[in-house]
């Protein structure tokens, strides 16, 4: 378990080299997860934050629920629900880069976000959070919008399949982190409300499984573009490795 950012990046760059050794698309995440967290990390430095140590236990706590799923799922552990399928996915083929990046933000926004800022604020101190929540959000955001800019570079079939997609109601990519940080921050100040009562576990469950149907819906848009995401993946690299690395540009 991480006790600090620094440590958490070490955990990040151990998972990463992991995955680079073993040809695991768990990589994918872990090295938009690395950006992430180093853009908070020199966001404190700044000042970018209302309350700095506050956001670095937020980081830490939200990184360990993180670290925690991993280390379970590889040790055949009980992890929850949203993280089994994010891991599992990994094991297959059938999904393009973007949508192993948007599979594990899904599930770090909308349901390690919530529970990790309801444990660093609980009670009342949730509302007093929500400037910073945003503001970590909007870090998740940026990096995930420059990370599509650069796969788009790697793979340029990729820029025509989003074009299309964006011109669809059914989305190929159907995820939206505006949307995603919305609901997150209602489930936090509801999990910081239901702390040590009845209820809490049950809410983090239903949470869990409302993370799955999105998880779903990434994996599986329509049948158009799922014909079209099948021409990306056949456009993309096999070397699992070469494209971690391509990611960490």
């Amino acid at each position: 378990m991480a006790n600090s950012i620094n440590e958490v990046i070490h955990e990040l760059d151990e998972i990463i080299a992991w995955s680079k050794l073993h040809q695991s698309r768990i990589g994918y995440f872990a090295v938009l997860y690395r950006k992430m967290t180093i853009a908070v990390q020199q966001g404190i430095a700044n000042n970018a934050f209302e309350d700095g140590k506050r956001m670095e236990e937020l980081d830490i706590n939200f990184a360990n629920r993180y670290f925690e799923a991993w280390r379970a799922f590889s040790n055949k552990q009980p992890c929850s629900n949203a993280w089994c399928k994010v891991f599992a996915a990994c094991d297959t083929d059938s999904q393009v880069v973007l949508q192993h990046l948007l599979l594990g933000i899904n599930t770090h926004i909308n349901l390690d976000l919530a529970i990790a800022a309801a444990a660093t604020a609980p009670g009342e101190k949730i509302h007093a959070l929500k400037n910073d929540f945003e503001k970590i959000n909007e870090v998740i955001a940026s990096l995930t919008q420059t990370t599509q800019d650069s796969l788009v570079k790697i793979w340029f079939p990729l820029k025509i399949l989003l074009l299309i997609s964006n011109k669809r109601q059914d989305k190929i990519l159907d995820f939206s982190i505006s949307n995603a940080r919305k609901i997150s921050w209602v489930n936090a100040v509801t999990l910081a409300t239901l702390q040590g009562v009845n209820g809490y576990d049950d809410y983090i469950l239903a949470i869990d499984n409302a993370v799955v149907v999105v998880s779903e819906k990434i994996m599986k848009p329509g049948f158009i573009s799922r014909l079209l995401l099948k021409w990306v993946l056949q456009m993309e690299s096999k070397n699992i490795s070469e494209s971690i690395d391509a990611l960490n540009e």
